[in-house]
């Protein structure tokens, strides 16, 4: 394989991590720049279904990155004591619970800051989202009832929801 073409396949797979950033078109020197860039420093994608990096794979063969700048010890320390104090440490097990949603008691409560809403406004929002089909239909693929059944929800109060009987506003939950 001659040099070009191992170019434009390493420039074709390193498309989606320079696409990232759409704000300004790259001049082709730019974009020259960035490739032969990625190329020394191993953030290439390596070929086959692997999606790791050339770096990822030989990690010898390129050089170390840059240091991050991170906390101090005493910072580390200062927050750690404060989370064992407030209870904001993951307990035992498997349930990804936290100490102090555990034991509130045991710890200081959390201040609250978001205002609680009344039954009547989460019974009226419930009933707009069936109305307007924004409710989670079923199935594993995430789609709303709008979604899985467009027929029923053209976007207007006189739509066929409406011409069945739903006037979007139930009498009883």
């Amino acid at each position: 394989m001659n040099f070009k073409t191992a170019l434009l396949i390493l420039s074709l797979g390193a498309a989606p991590a320079f696409a990232a950033d759409q704000s300004a078109p790259l001049t082709r020197e730019q974009v020259r720049a960035e490739l032969s860039q990625a190329m020394r420093s191993g953030e290439m994608l390596s070929r086959g279904e692997a999606s790791m990096t050339l770096r990822e794979i030989n990690p010898r063969a390129y050089p170390a990155p840059a240091a991050t700048v991170s906390k101090t010890r005493s910072q580390v320390a200062q927050e750690l004591n404060q989370a064992m104090r407030t209870g904001e440490i993951l307990a035992a097990g498997e349930s990804g619970a936290k100490l102090n949603e555990i034991a509130p008691g045991s710890y200081p409560s959390q201040a609250v800051t978001a205002q609680a809403k009344t039954r009547d406004e989460v019974r009226h929002e419930l009933e707009e989202a069936i109305f307007h089909g924004e409710m989670m239909a079923n199935g594993e693929d995430g789609r709303s009832v709008k979604e899985v059944f467009p027929g029923l929800y053209r976007g207007s109060h006189t739509d066929v929801a409406t011409e069945r009987g739903f006037t979007g506003h139930s009498q009883s939950l």
